[in-house]
């Protein structure tokens, strides 16, 4: 481990890499990867130049894992804290009231949790999608449930619809936001101010819903 002003990273070579790069991942680790023939004096120029963003993540990692460490044996759906209730023999996630019952494996238990969010996430956003482009007067093609790293939703030219199952980890109207946003693509695909007075008109509140995301999106993890 390296320190640039004390602030502490660490150093990897890389064949692979062409250029420097520096990331933060979310346990709060600075990591800067060099080109196998970069000399060792970019690591500190690189952590030098980008310090500012590295220490605004770095704010943020704190601020997620506070988040997360709020949650205690709970998870979140759709603002309601479920308790997690973890049990030897199970092999399948099933909801009782506000009591998610889980696998107590350590290993079998998230990937199992996941499966339930994915389904419970069709379930919530089929009606939702349905009845806003009724409200709209269009269809759409398909719905598909995913785990994009950076998207909470598309619509294509084809009516072909996406959500990510993570907006059931966050409060329920912004998941109707997101719906309602992807929803009114179908009819104005840019982003002009025909689409967003388009998304106001069905979601009024939809700008504080948006901010919601952009600032707390990254809590959205299991």
């Amino acid at each position: 481990m390296t320190a640039a002003d004390d602030l502490p990273y660490r150093i990897r070579r890389s064949d692979r890499a062409s250029r420097v790069r520096v990331s933060v991942d979310g346990r709060g680790d600075v990591e800067v990867v060099l080109p196998r023939r970069s000399p060792a004096s970019a690591a500190p120029a690189a952590v030098a130049e980008l310090r500012p963003w590295i220490e605004r993540r770095l704010r943020e990692s704190t601020a997620l894992r506070a988040t997360l460490d709020a949650r205690g044996s709970t998870l979140p759906y759709l603002g309601t804290p479920l308790a997690l209730r973890p049990e030897p023999a199970r092999t399948r996630v099933h909801r009782r009231g506000d009591t998610l019952l889980v696998p107590a494996d350590a290993e079998r238990a998230p990937p199992a949790i996941e499966r339930w969010y994915r389904r419970a996430a069709a379930a919530e956003i089929a009606p939702r999608l349905d009845a806003a482009t009724r409200a709209l007067g269009t269809t759409y093609a398909t719905l598909s449930i995913r785990g994009q790293r950076t998207r909470w939703g598309s619509c294509s030219a084809r009516g072909a619809m996406s959500f990510n199952w993570r907006l059931l980890l966050a409060p329920e109207p912004v998941l109707d936001y997101v719906v309602w946003h992807e929803a009114c693509h179908l009819r104005v695909m840019d982003h002009s101010p025909r689409f967003w007075a388009l998304v106001r008109r069905h979601c009024p509140e939809y700008e504080e819903h948006r901010r919601w995301l952009r600032l707390q999106g990254s809590t959205l993890v299991l």
